[in-house]
């Protein structure tokens, strides 16, 4: 074939006949030995006519050598790729015309099970590989490119780009490795890994402009089983990670002034984000680690891109900050610090959308029980919307809301971290009336977490104290409800009232909520809520200042606050005596004990005045035990505490109090002694004085404060609370009654251990009535005097 291809070199009709002869009578043949004949008869061919004459074959050579590749017989595949090897060698930069479909054909061949398959397609592929380096990006051909299938697709440009008369084409290329790379076998990945590496290798060929074309599959290459895939994969995403930096440095050298030395590489920044947000929520640890890291590099060399991304970023990174993986966590906290600075030191953009009820987001949230109002203002104008705005605040916080859904506790810290950040940045943006999140932060108050409740309180001061007072005394009255509905009172209202103290003003927040609970309905919530504001109040650091200004009600501010505060703990008796004392009006605090007298004295009731013996001994009241030492100056004082002292059963409570009178009974007996007998103690004119100066103060706090007054409202209070007390008693009675009228049949053995505890149970409460009627008897009469 070799001679006779030679001998019509100058007959170029004679020469496609004879190829022709080949490829019909022999490559086609039903006969493994003919076609093996036929493809080495090809090779030789091409060898004859040479380089460049063997280009004008090329169309009538190559197909039928590639079709032989996927033949049954195995020899004949081998004899395939040799052929294809000979005329490859000899075409050299024309072969670029058919690489497509080389490339395709030895794709197939790189999980052929014959070795001398392999080993065949290796020894070829690496001399197409030669030839592309060599030749891809400067070898222009005189004849068309292939018609084959896989060149009749529509080319992928990447940005700048235009046609290109060369005989290799990567926009051509490209939706074919689009195609194989979701290939799952692990030497196919290997044989694209390593072309893909090639391509990108040859600087003239700018492969990573069409990055984002195969990105997606190529990443899923580092979850294959085969580890060299996965090294392979991973240098190779090293690789292109690093040109996008490069590239990035001379975007910025451009922006200020340098020599701008060519067009350079344009990275589809957007697109490529894109693909790596789902990959951050992968089950597969590597590619969640490496679209971390990719990020990581992202955020400085494109921001404005990136900022457009947070509300998906946001909602992918957030929950690797609970990764089980340390790694993957301290990634994830790096990325989430770099976006939030990015958004921080970014320029508040014009105009923000505002959320609707129709948001989607809102809708899959749990929202809190309110009974009493809904917010009409959050105290300042609502932007409207502004689609072309780089940054999307109301998806973010949407976004943000989502995540309190999360079961992670560092995913719900991070979103309010959040929260807290864009308030700070822009309060006019991230709250609207009606978004839903004002609600959603008030049901965070009921989370596990207390790190999470703690960084809620945070964001809802933040928010109140940028807002009307409307808003304000609404985010109260919802507070309120919270806790009459949640039993948020007993697990968090302490902490809840104090971190709410630390960050807004205790006054106002005390002030509305005793406006609030002094009009409320629910007196039994009232009683509870008063007693627990009030020993938060004694007791807690952040309202030390509070408690200063109620020590010394002189002025009109101060005696506007204690009376605001009275009419609200008129609901709890013990509260509202001990808020006197810490307003050092004994004389009021002694006709309040009158009215105790007259209360029916309930083992709750009890409980309080044993609990404010205690507080009595803490550091808030240090004055008030000092005071005991002037006598002739606080003769109320004393009876106060006596009085209290006759209150108590015989408890620790009463020995406590008992023995702190007891401490300074010399000078406590002073000031019950008659008139008429002074001259057996203190002189005349220190007790005069004494008296003088305590009326004169008194006489100025009368004149704000109508003690009479508020006598009245504390004894109406407790007169409501009283009869609560005996209709809810009386229902009960009731329900009892009609059970025993009622009873269970087949229940014989358990009535009657029923019936003994019953019995028990009342014998206990008889005798605890007494001992307390006693201790009311004693004090009425004591009192009296």
């Amino acid at each position: 074939m070799h001679r006779l291809v030679r001998e019509n070199d100058n007959a170029p009709e004679r020469v496609k006949k004879i190829i022709d002869t080949l490829v019909l009578d022999f490559v086609h043949s039903p006969n493994s030995n003919a076609r093996n004949g036929g493809l080495i008869g090809l090779a030789a061919s091409a060898i004859a006519l040479g380089s460049p004459a063997v280009a004008a074959y090329l169309d009538v050579i190559v197909p039928p050598i590639l079709s032989c590749f996927s033949d049954q017989d195995s020899r004949v595949r081998y004899y395939a790729l040799e052929s294809g090897y000979n005329v490859c060698k000899v075409a050299k930069g024309e072969i670029l015309r058919f690489f497509n479909d080389v490339f395709d054909a030895l794709c197939k061949l790189a999980v052929d099970p014959e070795t001398s398959v392999k080993n065949g397609a290796e020894l070829l592929d690496r001399l197409i590989k030669d030839i592309v380096c060599e030749l891809s990006a400067t070898y222009v051909s005189q004849y068309q490119p292939s018609q084959s299938p896989h060149n009749n697709e529509p080319a992928v440009y990447a940005p700048n780009a235009s046609p290109s008369n060369k005989a290799f084409s990567l926009p051509r290329f490209i939706p074919l490795l689009k195609k194989r790379i979701g290939t799952m076998n692990s030497f196919t990945r290997q044989y694209l890994v390593a072309w893909i590496a090639v391509l990108d290798s040859i600087p003239e060929l700018e492969l990573l402009s069409y990055l984002s074309e195969f990105l997606d599959g190529l990443i899923q290459f580092l979850s294959d089983k085969s580890e060299d895939v996965r090294v392979a994969t991973g240098v190779l995403l090293a690789d292109f990670l690093q040109e996008i930096k490069q590239a990035g440095s001379q975007e910025e050298q451009k922006k200020v002034g340098s020599e701008d030395t060519g067009q350079g590489v344009v990275v589809q920044h957007a697109r490529i984000i894109e693909i790596l947000i789902p990959h951050l929520s992968s089950p597969e640890e590597e590619i969640q680690r490496i679209a971390l890291q990719w990020l990581w590099e992202f955020i400085p060399i494109a921001k404005k891109i990136i900022i457009q991304f947070t509300p998906k970023l946001i909602a992918a990174i957030l929950p690797c900050l609970a990764h089980s993986i340390s790694a993957i966590r301290a990634c994830a906290t790096e990325v989430n610090q770099k976006l939030q600075k990015l958004v921080l030191e970014a320029h508040p953009s014009g105009p923000e959308p505002v959320a609707s009820l129709s948001d989607p987001f809102t809708a899959a949230l749990p929202t809190p029980h309110v009974r009493r109002t809904r917010y009409s203002d959050v105290g300042h104008t609502i932007i409207t919307s502004d689609s072309n705005a780089p940054f999307d605040y109301q998806a973010t916080v949407a976004t943000l809301r989502l995540q309190f859904l999360n079961d992670h506790e560092e995913t719900r810290v991070a979103s309010l971290k959040w929260l807290l950040m864009l308030h700070r940045k822009v309060p006019n943006k991230i709250l609207a009336a009606d978004d839903g999140t004002f609600p959603v932060l008030l049901k965070t108050l009921s989370d596990p977490s207390e790190e999470v409740v703690r960084h809620d309180i945070q964001l809802l001061a933040q928010i109140s104290s940028h807002s009307s007072p409307e808003f304000f005394r609404n985010f109260m009255i919802d507070l309120l409800s919270l806790f009459s509905t949640d039993r948020l009172l007993e697990t968090r209202g302490s902490l809840i009232i104090r971190r709410l103290c630390m960050n807004l003003d205790p006054e106002r927040i005390y002030c509305t909520i005793a406006d609030i609970l002094e009009k409320d309905k629910d007196l039994e919530f009232a009683s509870v809520m008063v007693q627990n504001l009030n020993v938060i109040l004694i007791t807690s650091p952040e309202l030390a200042g509070l408690r200063k200004r109620l020590r010394n009600v002189d002025n009109k501010d101060d005696q506007r606050l204690f009376i605001t505060l009275y009419k609200s703990w008129c609901h709890n008796a013990v509260a509202a005596f001990s808020l006197c004392l810490l307003a050092q009006v004994y004389e009021h605090s002694a006709n309040m004990l009158q009215v105790f007298a007259d209360l029916e004295m309930t083992v709750s009731m009890l409980i309080q005045i044993d609990k404010l013996v205690q507080l009595l001994e803490s550091p808030a009241f240090t004055y008030l035990r000092l005071q005991l030492l002037e006598p002739e100056k606080y003769p109320y004082l004393f009876k106060c505490l006596y009085g209290i002292l006759l209150l108590l059963p015989q408890s620790s409570a009463f020995s406590t109090l008992r023995n702190r009178l007891s401490s300074v009974s010399s000078l406590g007996f002073l000031h019950v002694i008659p008139k008429g007998m002074s001259n057996l103690s203190l002189d005349s004119s220190r007790r005069q004085a004494a008296s003088k100066a305590e009326g004169s103060s008194a006489s100025k706090k009368e004149e704000t404060i109508k003690f009479h007054e508020l006598l009245q409202h504390f004894k109406a209070v407790q007169a409501e609370h009283e009869r609560h007390r005996n209709q809810a008693i009386q229902t009960i009675s009731r329900a009892s009654v009609l059970k025993t009228r009622r009873p269970r049949y087949g229940h014989a053995s358990t009535s009657n251990g029923s019936s003994t505890g019953s019995s028990s149970k009342e014998s206990e409460r008889v005798q605890i009535h007494s001992a307390f009627s006693l201790a009311k008897a004693r004090a009425r009469r004591e009192l009296g005097d």
